[in-house]
């Protein structure tokens, strides 16, 4: 095979087979195919597309370019779930217990967070102590026998992914449904579990913005993870503004925490609920998601999810004593509140912009290297259709630096709309795609 060849083929809407599209991969993944030809590769892809088969084989010959978690040790079905990102998205922490409490095994491989705020790991690590460099037999043993485990992502875990990633960026060859799907399950098939979940955003603060987008990005990578041999499920949820109240580490795992005692914010309970519920589906707990959400409720109500949480940061080498104890977390030195400069409702948020204020604050990353500032961060007060009057507060705003409260105060103030009309509040959740098609909401 030649890569010519296969270039020319795709720029001529021709169909690649699996030995093709291996061939690709391999070749770009070891450097025998060069920048310009797989340059040239990705735009006949984003020109004229790729079909589920085509898909679905890009996918699995990057999730084999590399390290494979092995699962095979840990008895009974896996889960995992993967958002596609936004701004106050801490569902992992809430739903990762719950699910555990029931003695489902939830394997989870996560990163650092590198934007607005940390990633599942820099969010735990609010726990003194907290590692997820735990070794492989560690991990496996925790999974067996408290049902649930995170640990940081290898650096050989889809290698192909990340070097198409970076040369993508470049090239202006990011936006392509069958790209962004095969990037995303990728690294999901490598992770080793049995059942997926996904969860997709949708909206001012998502990558992808409008529904239809987000929709047709579900069904592809339902359709890998199908043909991939894994029982896979996607979730349309709402992200034209943030989700639950607080954008920041600690200040939400300690709003997960709250949500893990039944007294989180509506939002975050019914997306982790949902999510929770096709993991239990997917593992044969349930037969549906009405028992599963009796299930789960029942695991909120006695404690046991909260208690499930405890377990695993001790058994991960963190100090538990925070989940039943938030005040013996680590605060920000300075609070103020970002108040309203006139009467009105508020009828767009720019939830980009609010997570960027996390940013300014310290509370993310714009470089692979930057430092995290755990404990500073956003809590929200009002949200979209809510009505204000001039002066109440909107947020308040948690920092350690005066100088990047005040940057972080006017940026916040530009992602609130306020206008005389009321506004109708979002549907938390949009849609439920499966391999059988789209239920609406």
């Amino acid at each position: 095979m030649k890569m010519y060849d296969l270039i020319n083929k795709k720029k001529n809407k021709e169909r690649l087979s699996r030995e093709e599209i291996e061939f690709i991969v391999k070749g770009y993944t070891e450097g025998t195919v060069p920048d310009y030809q797989m340059s040239a590769f990705l735009m006949a892809v984003c020109l004229n597309g790729m079909d589920h088969e085509e898909t679905a084989a890009l996918t699995v010959a990057m999730a084999h370019s590399g390290d494979l978690l092995d699962l095979s040790r840990i008895h009974g079905i896996k889960v995992d779930k993967h958002s596609t990102g936004g701004v106050g998205d801490k569902t992992s922490l809430v739903l990762g217990p719950l699910v555990a409490s029931l003695g489902i095994p939830v394997a989870k491989m996560s990163g650092r967070g590198l934007g607005h705020t940390g990633g599942t790991i820099d969010k735990l690590e609010s726990f003194p102590g907290f590692s997820t460099t735990i070794t492989t037999e560690q991990f496996i043993e925790n999974v067996n026998t408290i049902k649930m485990a995170i640990v940081g992502q290898t650096a050989n875990l889809a290698p192909a992914d990340k070097k198409i990633y970076a040369l993508r960026d470049v090239t202006a060859t990011v936006d392509n449904i069958s790209l962004i799907a095969s990037s995303i399950m990728s690294k999901k098939i490598a992770s080793g579990s049995d059942v997926i979940v996904l969860d997709v955003k949708t909206g001012s603060g998502a990558f992808m913005k409008t529904l239809e987008d987000s929709l047709a990005l579900a069904r592809e990578m339902v359709q890998i993870g199908t043909i991939a041999g894994r029982k896979t499920y996607a979730v349309i949820t709402d992200m034209n503004q943030p989700l639950g109240n607080a954008v920041g580490n600690t200040l939400e795992v300690i709003e997960a925490i709250d949500t893990l005692r039944g007294e989180g914010p509506e939002d975050l309970l019914e997306v982790s609920m949902t999510l929770a519920s096709y993991m239990l589906v997917g593992a044969g707990v349930a037969k549906d998601v009405e028992e599963a959400e009796k299930l789960l409720v029942q695991k909120l109500e006695d404690g046991s999810a909260l208690n499930k949480f405890a377990e695993f940061v001790r058994a991960q080498g963190g100090d538990s004593r925070p989940v039943f104890n938030t005040e013996l977390f680590a605060k920000a030195g300075l609070a103020e509140a970002v108040t309203a400069p006139k009467e009105g409702y508020i009828t767009y948020i720019h939830t980009d912009e609010v997570g960027m204020t996390s940013l300014v604050l310290g509370g993310g990353r714009e470089t692979k290297e930057s430092l995290i500032d755990i404990s500073v961060g956003v809590k929200i007060h009002k949200k979209l259709g809510d009505h204000v009057t001039k002066g109440e507060a909107l947020a308040t705003l948690y920092a350690n630096d005066g100088n990047k409260l005040k940057e972080a105060k006017e940026r916040l103030l530009k992602a609130y709309v306020i206008g005389e009309n009321k506004v109708e509040k979002p549907k938390t959740v949009y849609a439920i795609v499966t391999r059988d098609g789209i239920t609406s909401f």
